[in-house]
């Protein structure tokens, strides 16, 4: 088991609150609970899952992201510009129906008023001895969902200095984390997933929007939020096809992105989804480069069913054809709570499933 990140057991980063975060972040929102009282509460819990996460054998720690409401609620809090609005795009289920959600909206000129996330991880660096990782929601998270000419109408002429100025975010944010001690940071992103989906490239191209060049848009965005990026930072991105309540966004393999992800995108390795039939095969890894890695997403932190070490394992050597295996690691598709809602999963269905990832990592590797 090697002992940088990624790991070969790993994980995304959330996970579920428990009832008595759950029920402080209602008190708080209705003024019955300060803001001292409430990271009073959310110390408790984080200290709690920060155990957790130790006693299972993973060596990459987050708090859970328990500070947050959703995965990007922190930088809406700490960004000048945006507010929250319904995004254009709905979830899904398994009988077909929809279920509208909100999303970062850009309304004025975008700004870091604040550190993002150097306060989470000052805390999670100094109770924990193992690697503590940040999340971050990903940089297209801030100019997919909007409806079209929202930036226009939020003052920006033009698209590409919209871009620039959420690029400027997040340098600034990854240079704080960096001499806050980070060295291993995820984005979360669902928008390159979307992409993957045939029926809504073809909903774009119905009203003008052309999917290729919102692919170039999001690879170049990325790069320009990591072109500063600072020595010895791991930076990992987490291509997710949605997770809330258990519904999804999309559907569809990563192979109508995967060669520009893989080879154009500035990171080191990815957290890819391969949970469902949804999300196809493994050929897409194919156009892996030899100096970056792939976290195989095979457990699903969706559902209560627990995998099997050896139905794992029967994938993980499925992957081994189009990748070689010191290239590749395990964890579970996505998070456990991107909001504080969380999935229709327990405590201890959580648990078993990040033991279950340890363990088969250590049959695998060890």
């Amino acid at each position: 088991m090697h002992m940088n990140p990624p790991f070969r057991a790993d994980h995304v980063g959330s996970l579920l609150r428990p009832a008595s975060l759950r029920k402080a972040f209602r008190a708080h929102a209705d003024g019955q609970l300060s803001d001292a009282e409430f990271a009073t509460a959310q110390d408790a819990a984080i200290l709690e899952a920060v155990h957790l996460q130790e006693s299972l054998g993973l060596q990459s720690i987050t708090d859970g992201e328990f500070r947050r409401a959703s995965y990007w609620s922190h930088f809406i809090d700490g960004i000048d510009g945006f507010e929250v609005a319904t995004a254009r795009f709905a979830f899904h289920d398994e009988t077909g129906a929809s279920y509208p959600f909100l999303a970062p909206h850009v309304v004025g000129k975008v700004r870091r008023a604040a550190p993002l996330s150097g306060g989470e991880f000052d805390f999670l660096k100094g109770v924990t001895k193992r690697t503590p990782k940040i999340t971050l929601p990903s940089p297209p998270t801030f100019e997919f969902w909007d409806q079209r000419g929202a930036a226009a109408a939020a003052g920006y002429d033009d698209v590409d200095v919209f871009c620039e100025d959420i690029a400027r975010v997040f340098r600034e944010e990854l240079t704080d984390l960096a001499a806050r001690g980070a060295r291993y940071i995820q984005l979360d992103d669902v928008p390159l997933a979307m992409l993957c989906d045939e029926g809504l490239r073809a909903r774009m191209t119905a009203v003008g929007e052309d999917p290729d060049q919102a692919a170039a848009r999001m690879i170049r965005l990325f790069n320009d939020c990591l072109a500063d990026r600072p020595a010895g930072m791991t930076v990992a991105l987490h291509v997710c096809r949605g997770n809330f309540k258990g519904h999804w966004l999309s559907e569809g393999g990563y192979d109508w992105i995967a060669r520009r992800m893989l080879r154009e995108i500035d990171v080191d390795t990815y957290f890819l989804e391969f949970d469902t039939p949804r999300a196809g095969g493994f050929a897409c890894l194919a156009d892996l480069p030899a100096n970056k890695s792939v976290v195989l997403g095979l457990v699903s932190s969706k559902v209560p069913a627990l995998e099997t070490w050896d139905s794992l394992a029967r994938r993980v050597d499925e992957a081994v054809r189009y990748v070689p295996l010191d290239c590749l690691a395990l964890s579970p598709q996505c998070g456990f709570a991107s909001a504080v809602s969380g999935n229709p999963v327990t405590q201890e269905d959580q648990a078993a499933k990040l033991r279950l990832i340890v363990e088969t990592a250590e049959k695998i590797w060890g």
